[in-house]
């Protein structure tokens, strides 16, 4: 019987047709699938992330005080100054047709010259739409770009650890480069370096420079997140790699779409802990979770809302959120002009509670004043502390009165620092930015100046 079966196989095979096995270019549909390899997920994808290489162009200057930590404040803008040329190697993902791309903002971000090189070796020039330090993010327009291949946004909030994934970009230079790992972490607010800040997706799929601004993508090929930077000793990728979460890139997005040139995030005018295991005792807690809040103000869309000092906050939009980064990002998410429903604690009941997403108020108006080459601290900016300033310098919510927004080259040498308040000068107070003018036009011999610096008392006095 075993002899007639070999038989009967071997005829089989002899009959059976000759050619070439090919085979089926698909995205893996199960975990055994996923074993064979990424081939048809890196190949549908890998088009639409591209290289770039930057260009900044920036004024230095040469001064025998650079580095001293007291004369090099003193002598700032002291020296000739010079060009100096910096070269930035990044990637970006194509997120439409037209030739929108997004990346990061240490790539292309104060960039004079942006060229972008596709994975067919095509050229593009581009210009940056939108941009945002604190993000981390910047979207750019390729000139004369259409019909170019693009990846969907997923999304991130459905993201779990464990997750495969792959980040796609150019590592070192050496060319497009695939790497593959699993999401090892969410809601990552504080362990990301530099300036972005916020929720970041970890993956230990690895990330080495020229990769920031690369795609990190699900096995089905769509974008979760933009590789921004690595946490490491040595500067090589060690396994702890961040990505910004696709959800904050759609805002970007939609906001470019809407013609936005200044990225706009929703004011809380609210300040908040975390909820630890000692305060949520205190609190009444069973567990500790969310953030308390420590202080309101008075136009806080909060406020309005009906939340109080010491009210937890656990969720928005069903998200929980443990840290103030992570609230500043769901609110960001959701976008000016939208509701975002909040779950608050308080008395040992959970309420959730609409709350309008606004920008930070204008009002009253900030009145703001740049001084001329007529007053003694020519090129001093000061405005009117209200929630908008408040909001851009990062000021305490409780702060008043007349506040420095660009000390200028002549403030800073004399010791004004951005987010000082400006109490008095000659012993006049300063109600109004036009009091600022008005004093520093004619101030006489002697110069005084009363700060409130962080809640600091301090005087500067010197002579003209």
């Amino acid at each position: 019987m075993f002899r007639f079966l070999m038989i009967a196989l071997g005829l089989a095979l002899a009959t059976a047709p000759m050619g070439p096995v090919r085979a089926e270019t698909r995205v893996p549909q199960s975990q055994a699938e996923i074993s064979l390899g990424f081939a048809p997920v890196v190949k549908r994808a890998a088009p639409a992330v591209v290289n770039i290489y930057a260009r900044i162009v920036t004024q230095v200057q040469d001064s025998p005080f650079a580095g001293d930590p007291f004369f090099a404040d003193l002598f700032r803008g002291f020296g000739t100054p010079r060009p100096r040329v910096q070269n930035s190697l990044g990637s970006g993902v194509i997120l439409a047709a037209d030739g929108i791309v997004v990346s990061n903002y240490h790539v292309v971000g104060q960039a004079t010259d942006i060229r972008v090189v596709t994975s067919d070796r095509q050229e593009y020039e581009a210009h940056v739409v939108l941009s945002d330090k604190e993000a981390d993010l910047a979207i750019l327009q390729l000139d004369g770009a259409s019909g170019l291949p693009y990846l969907p946004l997923r999304d991130s909030d459905h993201v779990e650890v464990g997750e495969l994934v792959l980040a796609i970009g150019n590592p070192f230079g050496v060319g497009q480069t695939v790497s593959s790992g699993i999401v090892s972490g969410l809601a990552r607010s504080g362990a990301a370096t530099g300036n972005a800040r916020g929720y970041f997706i970890q993956t230990d799929a690895p990330i080495n420079p020229g990769n920031s601004g690369g795609a990190l993508i699900d096995v089905n090929g769509a974008v979760i997140g933009i590789n921004s930077r690595i946490l490491s000793r040595s500067g090589g990728s060690n396994g702890i790699g961040f990505a910004i979460p696709a959800n904050l890139v759609a805002q970007f997005v939609k906001q470019a779409e809407d013609g936005n040139t200044v990225f706009e995030r929703p004011w809380a005018g609210m300040a908040g802990q975390p909820v630890d295991s000692d305060l949520a005792q205190s609190l009444g807690m069973s567990l500790p979770e969310g953030i308390v809040i420590s202080d309101l103000h008075p136009e806080s869309p909060f406020r309005k809302a009906g939340f109080e000092v010491g009210d937890v906050i656990t969720d928005v939009d069903g998200q929980p959120v443990n840290s103030p980064p992570e609230m500043v990002f769901r609110m960001t998410v959701r976008g000016i002009g939208a509701r975002a429903q909040v779950t608050r604690a308080r008395d040992g009941r959970t309420e959730e509670i609409a709350v309008e997403m606004i920008a930070a108020p204008d009002d009253p108006p900030a009145e703001a004043v740049t001084l001329d080459e007529k007053t003694v601290v020519p090129g001093l900016s000061v405005a009117r502390a209200n929630p908008a300033v408040i909001a851009r310098l990062g000021l305490p919510l409780s702060s008043e009165g007349v506040v420095v927004t660009d000390p200028g080259p002549y403030g800073a040498r004399a010791g004004l620092k951005q987010g000082d308040v400006i109490a008095a000068i000659n012993d006049a107070a300063i109600a109004r930015p036009r009091d600022v003018r008005r004093a520093l036009s004619d101030p006489g011999r002697w110069l005084k100046m009363d700060l409130l610096r962080r809640g600091q008392r301090l005087r500067l006095r010197f002579r003209l």
